[in-house]
């Protein structure tokens, strides 16, 4: 037991065992299946979040626009699922059975090229992570390399943004346009929309979301978070130390790409569809929300942070539906006010301090208990001979 309290405090792992315990236990056995459904979903954002601990906390580069790789990776499992649900015979009243329906509506008669990929999952799973980690591998290539960063970055990341959405509405017949990628229903025939299911895809994505702040705090304890650190806060001193700190920047935006495309095809798995309301810029400035108030810096911090913002715009906007707007703005101002460094700041400044004094008046009280030691026995040393004049031990009688 007491290695494992070592390990514990060695590692820093008290708080990801407690977000487990409280994700993985507490919420199931609390909540019924819609609100533990509707907690899942934040969970999902909380992937965005935690991408967002890297690249912004840990690599002190600001990405305005993550909504993108959330809404990518969402996209293609929701194509996967789409022509699951697209089979001839359930499509059958359409002018072209085996495609689904909003190509059937915009005349398209056939499956373009690249949907063929998305019959198979494994390639669908592939290219969930694949395809946004390889456009944000061009994006921050392209712009690190150039030196380009702080807020001319954090603008081009908008514009991505903005642009994937007006592609994404713009292209009606392969994309579903505005209303995204819907009425998806089986996975491998397994029926994703039952309350066993729901249960199912729970704990998987927060199983994965475990997993994902483990392999992030793996990168922060070695010689690569460091070097993150490091390259946040003297950029110059680590380039001229022989690091190419271009392709370190790449690095940790294609991780936050990565991350987020895993929350953006859990999304769709749990709500059943994907539309481009989640990859524009309102979605992604939320994301940052969601990592500022749980702390920049803290990856379990992150999780709650995006539980807590979310949990607040449900309870606002059905206590409140006209003024929810404002009560999030509020809330999130009032929070960014009084804690600066989010909720993991406000852990380290007022609740572990309290811990320590408690700890540390227990120790005390410990020790006054205890009975007392008995007494050792005395030790009598005989007095060395007295020195004469002249430098001469007297001798004993």
């Amino acid at each position: 037991m007491d290695a494992f309290k070592n390990w514990v405090a060695r590692t820093g792992m008290g708080s990801v065992l407690v977000l487990a315990l409280v994700i993985m236990v507490v919420f199931p056995l609390t909540m019924d299946i819609f609100r533990l459904n509707l907690v899942g979903k934040y969970l999902t954002y909380a992937f965005v979040a935690v991408g967002l601990v890297m690249l912004w906390g840990y690599g002190g580069i600001l990405s305005l626009g993550q909504g993108v790789f959330f809404g990518l990776g969402g996209y293609m499992m929701a194509m996967f699922l789409k022509l699951e649900a697209s089979d001839p015979e359930s499509t059958k009243i359409q002018s072209t059975p085996g495609i689904p329906d909003f190509m059937d509506w915009n005349q398209i008669t056939e499956l373009p090229f690249w949907w063929e990929p998305f019959n198979h999952l494994p390639l669908a799973l592939i290219a969930v992570v694949l395809v946004p980690m390889l456009l944000a591998f061009i994006i921050s290539f392209a712009m690190f390399k150039r030196r380009v960063g702080g807020v001319y970055f954090a603008i081009i990341t908008q514009a991505v943004a903005l642009i994937l959405t007006v592609l994404i509405i713009g292209q009606q017949g392969y994309t579903g346009g505005v209303n995204g990628i819907t009425d998806l229903k089986t996975l491998l025939g397994w029926d994703i929309r039952d309350d066993s299911s729901k249960y199912v895809l729970y704990f998987v994505n927060a199983a994965l979301l475990i997993g994902v702040i483990l392999l992030c705090r793996w990168i922060q304890m070695s010689k690569l978070g460091t070097l993150l650190l490091a390259m946040r806060d003297k950029e110059d001193r680590v380039r001229f130390s022989g690091y190419d700190v271009a392709m370190f920047k790449v690095f940790v935006f294609v991780l936050a790409a990565g991350i987020s495309a895993i929350g953006g095809a859990m999304f769709t798995l749990q709500v059943g569809f994907m539309s481009p309301s989640f990859v524009g810029i309102v979605p992604s400035i939320e994301m940052v929300i969601f990592a500022a108030v749980g702390g920049r810096m803290s990856l379990v911090g992150a999780v709650y942070g995006a539980l807590l913002v979310n949990a607040g715009k449900t309870y606002f906007s059905e206590s409140a539906p006209d003024l929810w707007l404002f009560l999030m703005a509020a809330l999130f101002i009032g929070v960014v006010l009084a804690f600066p460094n989010g909720l993991a700041g406000l852990y380290e400044s007022h609740v572990k301090p309290w811990f320590s004094r408690r700890k540390s008046a227990a120790k005390p009280a410990e020790s006054a208990g205890e009975p007392p030691a008995p007494p050792s026995a005395p030790t009598h040393k005989s007095a060395p001979p007295a020195a004469l004049p002249g430098g001469v031990q007297g001798q004993s009688a």
